[in-house]
């Protein structure tokens, strides 16, 4: 489980490919890690296979890399990195799983004052997920739904410290980023869906 605080960004500096999928290493800047610990990679929870000083490896399979950008990854990929959380820890986003529900295209980029606000082009269904001021994990940073511009549409607005502290201040229309949407609405959706008339 994670927050959706981005801890560091940390840098893809290998990549090899193998029967299974993809393995990256990662340039961060911690040395305590732990074989078998979670790391969300731009919000996809990973396991660390191997680590030392400064770095840490994990693995993608390839039903992973399919439903995510990773096979795009090369080595200088810049990626969002956070630990799971501890029981007890402050909760400073939201709940989030590390599970990438679907890749969207961000659509267009307009400075608002200090604010960054960034239209994103959803999956279908995730569209249903999404509520004004609600939460929405976009490539693992937690943040509040702005507005609904469109159909299809999710606007979020980075404030200074998003904007530089993660990713998502690099972005440029057309790149495409890990969804998740609010855990809690999943399960209610998956309640009512037995009461909804076909």
């Amino acid at each position: 489980m994670f927050t959706g605080l981005v801890e560091a960004i940390g840098t893809i500096d290998r990549v090899t490919e193998n029967d299974f999928g993809r393995e990256f290493r990662v340039r961060c800047p911690w040395n305590d890690l732990a074989l078998g610990e979670s790391i969300a990679l731009n919000g996809a929870c990973l396991t660390v296979r191997s680590t030392d000083n400064g770095w840490f490896v994990v693995a993608a399979v390839t039903t992973t890399l399919e439903r995510t950008t990773m096979g795009s990854w090369a080595v200088g990929t810049p990626v969002n990195l956070e630990r799971a959380m501890k029981l007890g820890d402050r909760l400073g986003g939201h709940l989030v799983q590390g599970h990438v529900d679907g890749v969207g295209t961000v659509r267009h980029i307009q400075r608002l004052g200090s604010a960054l606000l960034q239209d994103i082009l959803v999956p279908e269904e995730l569209e249903r997920l999404v509520v004004p001021h609600g939460s929405i994990a976009v490539d693992g940073v937690s943040l509040t739904v702005n507005r609904l511009p469109a159909p299809g549409v999710v606007q979020v607005s980075l404030i200074e410290w998003t904007e530089h502290h993660t990713t998502l201040g690099r972005l440029q229309p057309g790149d495409r980023v890990h969804l998740e949407a609010d855990v809690i609405g999943k399960y209610v959706q998956a309640l009512i869906a037995p009461y909804q008339a076909p």
